[in-house]
């Protein structure tokens, strides 16, 4: 191995093969860190030059790629993002998301850069790696459970309630094609198919935690630019106080804010489901990811008319948009309940709500009736049946099947008009802004390869 770096990286990568039940550890050196940094370059490596892009995306030949970045397990704040890639079974092409949480810093600090996982197990298992050690253990009693639920199961298993977990719920498990991979309860790496790849190799969930915390250059360096942001906290004032949304009234007057499957860009009901109105109403306190001062993850408690339990987090703005003014509803404990059921199940609630809000068009257009939904006046501003649809696509049943594809390939087999509605590039949903506000955020969708991903396009208002 070359000469090391000074700090951020173990140069190891874990490689497990489910089809065997093996793993083996491979070294990353330097020349190969300083050219693909970590992260999304990492996997995006190693998709190109290991895996066919003819493949099924759901067969055994796809490879599902955990990796850091060179910050990622260090105590500074807005460093606690990973990456989590595949070959789609939403889009046929490559699929990356991020997710923040402490998992990835767990990863890091369990030795290890990033993982890769290959092959499918021929039973449900999960994956415990804590301080450079691997297992797999059985996870068929977790099959068919919740999030929360297989959480609390797996921590008590392996002994350590500081464990953290990467895990797919039923949606995945049924291979909805935009299901996500949830990082505990209100964490996910959302778009793309990612939880549906995990589903179909029967892994449950990745569990790590480790005690080592990754090499630093200059340990004075990093203390000063944390104290740095702790001094200037003022500067996301909005986002401790808000979380994700502060300016959800300014988009909307902007146009930016779309609403009824994006025919519109304004949504005048928009105080009903604002982080505002969240703050007022429903919300029971602010988490954080690792080692970030903001704490801008909201917490959420519903009694009635529907039940949210507080384990899942609370709506996130793409969340909001998708549930609230997409699909034309203004009830916030609605928005909250969606939001609940997705990280539950493990949808991405952005791909969700977007492809109800396109049926719902559909249905008002004359495209879907009472016989394809089930008897479900799927109408824009019906809480109650959006709410019931999302329950229908985690099972694949009746309208969830069809829906459980996405919106393009839904639109497909719809006919009659139907693409025009589908609200999506390269078979991705469109998040929460407006790229007709945006030229620069639409070329962005044009010439991404993942498609509608605003987390890797610049937005000008």
């Amino acid at each position: 191995m070359d000469q090391q770096l000074p700090g951020g990286y173990n140069f190891k990568l874990l490689r497990v093969d489910l089809s065997s039940g093996t793993t083996r550890t491979e070294p990353l050196d330097q020349a190969f860190c300083r050219r693909y940094i970590g992260g999304t370059g990492f996997i995006i490596h190693y998709l190109l030059t290991e895996v066919d892009p003819r493949i099924d995306a759901l067969s055994p030949e796809n490879k599902l790629i955990f990796a850091a970045g060179p910050l990622t397990g260090i105590a500074l704040g807005g460093a606690a993002r990973h990456a989590v890639g595949a070959k789609s079974p939403l889009t046929g092409g490559i699929a990356k998301s991020e997710a923040g949480e402490w998992w990835g810093a767990q990863l890091k600090r369990s030795g290890f850069d990033a993982l890769i996982i290959e092959g499918r197990a021929e039973k449900p298992v999960y994956l415990w790696i804590h301080s450079g050690e691997v297992e797999i253990k059985d996870a068929a009693h977790l099959w068919g459970r919740r999030t929360k639920e297989t959480q609390e199961a797996i921590r008590c298993e392996v002994g350590d309630e500081n464990a953290r977990i990467a895990l797919i719920g039923p949606a995945a498990e049924n291979l909805v094609s935009f299901a996500c991979i949830m990082h505990g309860t209100h964490d996910a790496a959302g778009r793309g198919g990612l939880g549906a790849v995990m589903g179909s190799k029967n892994l449950k969930a990745v569990a790590v935690r480790g005690n080592t915390p990754p090499p630093i250059a200059s340990r004075d360096g990093v203390r000063q630019v944390s104290t740095w942001l702790k001094e200037n906290m003022d500067l996301v004032k909005s986002y401790h106080d808000l979380g994700t949304g502060g300016a959800m009234e300014l988009f909307e007057q902007a146009g930016n804010l779309p609403a009824y499957n994006f025919r519109e860009g304004r949504f005048p009901a928009v105080g009903g489901i604002s982080p505002t109105r969240i703050r007022e109403t429903i919300r029971v306190g602010m988490e954080s990811c690792f080692a970030c001062p903001v704490r801008c993850k909201k917490v959420v408690e519903v009694k009635e008319p529907y039940i949210v339990d507080r384990a899942y987090g609370g709506p996130e703005y793409e969340t909001i948009g998708a549930f609230g003014s997409c699909c034309g509803i203004d009830d916030v404990r609605a928005v909250a309940r969606a939001n609940a059921l997705c990280n539950a199940y493990s949808l991405d609630t952005i791909s969700t709500g977007v492809t109800i809000a396109f049926a719902m068009e559909c249905f008002e257009k004359g495209l879907l009736g009472k016989e394809d939904t089930g008897g479900i006046e799927l109408r824009f501003g019906n809480d109650r049946a959006m709410l019931r649809v999302i329950e229908l696509i985690v099972r694949r049943e009746g309208i969830g099947e069809l829906l459980a594809q996405g919106s393009a390939r839904a639109a497909e087999r719809i006919g009659g008009g139907g693409q025009k509605l589908a609200m999506q590039v390269k078979g991705l949903e469109i998040p929460m802004h407006e790229p007709r506000l945006s030229k620069e955020l639409a070329l962005g969708y044009m010439v991404n390869p993942h498609g509608a991903d605003h987390m890797d396009n610049m937005m000008e208002l």
